[in-house]
């Protein structure tokens, strides 16, 4: 296909094959991004490596900043944002890790970034594969945070994240979450938007900040102090507002995420549940099974199979992390009987992440349900259909005889198979 060939196939509405990384980047292409700096890490690289090629070719102009790290990548994206530019990158698990001195730099400042990740497990030891660890370990530093089932909602999640992000009753970051190599390098048909439509969903940026305005000197990242300060030419908040400030903007963000989700499936016809998680067979079920992303997807085999068995057994897949939906969940959980929760991830000595956290969320209900977890996939393990049914009927076993605990299960362990494995000195390193 020719240069000229290629520009016109991917300006039309089309179909194409592709990844979940090459289904980011071609958002990035279309959302108009300026500025992209990142640092290759696996299973992400080639969503920044199509992007680069888009500008090499004269698809996208925007500017591609190199760096020696992640955390230069998101320095330069902070710098990037405040001058009035739209911009973006990806990253996974140590990457992610290496920016995390300047995540709360982004969204303190209110910088509308928006950062793909290709979920990965954290070492040590050392794995390329996929869970869901580095994508909880960031969920204090005021990123709004999504996750993706597929490779279409990957390109739709980013389109509509710039435009959340950018709303100035937002002005936050954003992480838009997959899981590595499950979705970032296996294809799947992608229906691409035309670039005219496009335009239209997103507005030019409106940046609050805009240091490229030289006509007014502006001033970022002053220190402040921990009192409100008065001053000849006007009043300075205090850390605590500012701090209060951001806390309401996340809250805020809940509404505006669900108007920009509904926007868009107004305006091309796909929806993700309620732009917050998406319910399946839940109208009628008396047990719900919560989970993100690969696990909210294989979960999705396992309840055709429990529900042929006799089991009224529905799913939530969270889509909507951070801010946490509590105040939805609430409504949502009100009237059903039991939850079975499978995390990819480890809320180190406690339980599974989304465990405590819907736990927390469900304090308040009067008639509170059973609530059982497990944790799967760690370090890119297989999640499997069995795992989730075993899992259900474990929980039920348990509600059933009133066995309650707050010790989240580990399905797909095969410690059987180790030698000489011992409970109280098992693997203390190297």
């Amino acid at each position: 296909m020719t240069l000229t060939e290629q520009k016109e196939s991917i300006t039309n509405e089309n179909v194409m094959i592709l990844t979940g990384n090459h289904a980011a980047a071609h958002a990035f292409r279309q959302a108009r991004v300026g500025v992209i700096s990142a640092y290759p890490i696996t299973p992400q690289s080639p969503v920044v490596e199509k992007i680069a090629d888009f500008i090499a070719q004269g698809i996208l102009n925007a500017r591609f900043v190199k760096v020696e790290s992640e955390h230069s990548a998101m320095a330069v994206l902070c710098a990037a944002s405040a001058t009035g530019s739209r911009v973006g990158t990806a990253t996974s698990a140590h990457g992610l890790e290496l920016m995390y001195e300047m995540l709360p730099w982004a969204s303190g400042n209110r910088l509308p970034i928006v950062l793909n990740l290709a979920t990965r497990s954290l070492g040590a030891p050392w794995s390329v594969w996929t869970d869901h660890q580095d994508f909880v370990t960031i969920r204090d530093v005021g990123w709004i945070q999504l996750f993706c089932e597929n490779n279409q909602e990957i390109y739709d999640t980013n389109l509509q994240a710039f435009k959340v992000a950018e709303d100035s009753r937002v002005l936050l970051p954003i992480v838009c979450a997959y899981d590595g190599y499950i979705l970032s390098h296996t294809a799947m048909p992608v229906k691409l938007e035309s670039q005219e439509k496009i335009d239209t969903f997103i507005p030019p940026l409106k940046h609050h900040i805009n240091l490229s305005d030289i006509s007014t000197v502006k001033g970022i990242d002053p220190v402040t102090t921990p009192h409100i300060v008065k001053r000849d030419e006007g009043v300075a908040p205090g850390y605590f507002e500012y701090r209060y400030a951001l806390q309401k903007a996340m809250e805020n963000s809940i509404s505006i995420i669900r108007e920009v989700h509904d926007d868009f499936s107004k305006k091309f016809g796909r929806s993700y549940g309620n732009g917050i998680y998406k319910a399946i067979q839940a109208d009628d079920a008396e047990t719900i099974i919560f989970g993100m992303g690969s696990v909210a997807s294989q979960s999705r085999v396992a309840l055709e199979k429990l529900r042929s068995e006799g089991l009224k057994v529905g799913l939530m897949s969270l889509k909507l992390f951070r801010p946490f939906p509590a105040e939805e969940l609430r409504e949502f959980f009100k009237d059903k009987e039991n939850i079975i929760i499978f995390d990819r991830d480890i809320g180190y000595g406690y339980e599974g992440v989304l465990s405590y956290e819907l736990k927390a969320a469900l304090y308040g209900l009067k008639n509170r349900p059973n609530i059982k977890g497990f944790i799967v996939g760690l370090g890119g393990r297989d999640v499997k259909t069995e795992h989730i049914i075993n899992g259900v009927y474990k929980a039920l076993d348990d509600f059933k005889k009133k066995i309650f605990t707050n010790k989240t299960e580990f399905l797909g362990l095969r410690l059987d198979e180790l030698e000489d494995y011992d409970e109280e000195t098992f693997f203390k390193g190297g």
